[in-house]
């Protein structure tokens, strides 16, 4: 496992305190769920022209359902 060290304004860092105590988690686990959930969401390219996708063979989807 990695261990990465950043610095922030203490202002950011007083935000991402508070978020955290919102949720009840401590400011480690906080930041770690943060970081490692980044990956998982799409890119907005793909979300745009998923859309598109979806808007544009719309009436097709509804007689093939």
């Amino acid at each position: 496992m990695t261990t990465i060290t950043a610095q922030l304004d203490d202002s950011k860092a007083a935000l991402l305190q508070e978020k955290a105590e919102k949720l009840g988690v401590s400011l480690d686990q906080f930041v770690k769920a943060s970081i490692e959930d980044l990956p998982a969401q799409p890119e907005p390219d793909f979300e745009a022209a998923m859309r598109k996708v979806l808007a544009k063979n719309e009436e097709l989807y509804k007689r093939l359902a």
